[in-house]
């Protein structure tokens, strides 16, 4: 698959040839990142930290609240490597530190080793220091204390003269159970269907930037298909990752996707491009795209307005007296939002979002009937009662159910743990 790159210098995405010729500036990272994430992780690497010239943290930190991030660029110590896990990288890159004694003291499936190499020597200190080393040979050393490998053929960084697949392919052999990303030359979606085909990753800066790859080229190389139409089957989900239908996708129309962050397929009715919603007034707006293990189907994450996804008016296609008005936590939520937005006369949930003292009150008191439960059905009514106060508590305040999950997500990012003792109540909210 593909990995889009960020590096950041002075607070500016840029690119570089050769690892020191700047050839593009690109300027504010942020709305790159969200462009990028659409289709999977994205790399961001600290340049200035790296040269020991600066960081960019919490730009940085911003940016893996944006997307799935890969962090690396100064990271010279597992210490380091730490904060940034807790700050939300989903993985850390560590360069010359990458060593055993480093290595051991992080969980290895969230640390990536970046291997530098020029003409299959390992380089060092900005791709100028020789070690000697063989790339094989690194690789061969490190495999059993991290996850991944990034390896940037630096002969080929930034030049736009296509990647060593030959030598990826010993790599990929050499590597074992570690995943490889291939930085250095990749331009072509062919390469990047070649290397996922081995594999491997393909992490791309310098041929999107410029133009000559777009980023829906390079993420929809590794699909295939064997209908006769040559179409995609696209299974399309909601934020919660709840399924509202099946839908169908061709390159220009996932390409179109891509580019708009809509929900775009294409209708074998009409044997054309479809813009979900722009008769109905049912829009999407496109948060994600996956493709399967077998790369011969694709998952929309959207963000579904109006009555749903169905022709029929239900947020789902499936029967709606069972599953096409999924409940659960995402009803509760949906309604929570049509209540606030639409006074309903009379709704207890009104009365909670205009009255902050007692939606106060009910919070407590269920959280206390929830403590003292005795039994499994009293402990799930209780909770019941907590979820739904707490949801509303969080609606009065602007935040989603989608808002509370990423938090949790991004929690469970975090390999540093708190002891997680009791607190004094706050002066003015002991009731809180």
């Amino acid at each position: 698959m593909i990995v889009p790159s960020i590096d950041l210098e002075g607070g500016r995405a840029v690119q570089l040839r050769g690892g020191e010729e700047l050839v593009i500036d690109a300027g504010d990272p942020v709305p790159i990142a969200g462009r990028f994430g659409l289709v999977g992780e994205i790399a961001v690497i600290d340049l200035d930290a790296a040269k020991g010239e600066g960081s960019n943290r919490e730009l940085i930190e911003r940016l893996c609240g944006i997307a799935r991030c890969r962090v690396g660029g100064g990271i010279r110590d597992a210490e380091t490597a730490r904060r940034w896990l807790d700050a939300g990288a989903h993985q850390v890159i560590l360069g010359t530190s990458a060593v055993p004694e480093v290595l051991q003291e992080l969980p290895s499936e969230r640390v990536i080793a970046a291997v530098d190499a020029r003409d299959g020597e390992v380089v060092t200190h900005g791709w100028r220091t020789k070690t000697g080393d063989r790339l094989e040979d690194r690789i061969e050393a490190l495999r059993d204390y991290v996850g991944g490998f990034l390896v940037t053929f630096v002969e080929r960084e930034g030049r736009l003269g296509g990647t060593d697949l030959e030598r990826v392919r010993t790599l990929v052999e050499i590597a074992g159970d570690a995943e490889l990303t291939i930085a250095g030359g990749v331009t072509t979606g062919q390469e990047i269907a070649e290397l996922d085909r081995l594999g491997c990753d393909a992490q791309v800066g310098m041929a999107i930037y410029n133009g000559s790859l777009p980023l829906a080229d390079a993420f929809a190389a590794p699909l295939v298909t064997d209908r006769p139409d040559g179409l995609f089957p696209t299974v399309v989900c909601d934020e919660r990752g709840a399924a509202l239908g099946l839908a169908y996708s061709s390159r220009d129309t996932l390409t179109r996707a891509i580019e708009d962050r809509r929900g775009v397929y294409h209708s074998r009715s009409r044997g054309g491009l479809w813009i979900k919603g722009e008769t109905s007034g049912d829009t999407q707006e496109l948060l994600r795209v996956d493709l399967d293990c077998d790369r011969d189907a694709i998952r929309f994450t959207v963000r579904q307005r109006g009555r749903g996804f169905c022709h029929e008016g239900t947020r789902a296609c499936w029967d709606r007296r069972t599953w096409g008005e999924a409940g659960g936590l995402g009803a509760l939520d949906r309604t929570l939002e049509a209540r606030q937005r639409t006074a309903e006369p009379g709704s207890y949930t009104q009365r909670l979002f205009s009255d902050p003292d007692l939606l106060r009150s009910k919070l407590t008191e269920e959280a206390n009937e929830l403590a003292e439960a005795p039994t499994a059905e009293e402990a799930a009514w209780e909770a019941a009662d907590v979820i739904y106060f707490t949801l509303v508590a969080a609606r009065a305040r602007g935040a989603t159910l989608s808002d509370v999950e990423r938090e949790l997500d991004r929690r469970a990012l975090k390999v540093s743990r708190r002891p997680g003792n009791a607190k004094a109540p706050s002066r003015g909210r002991e009731n809180a």
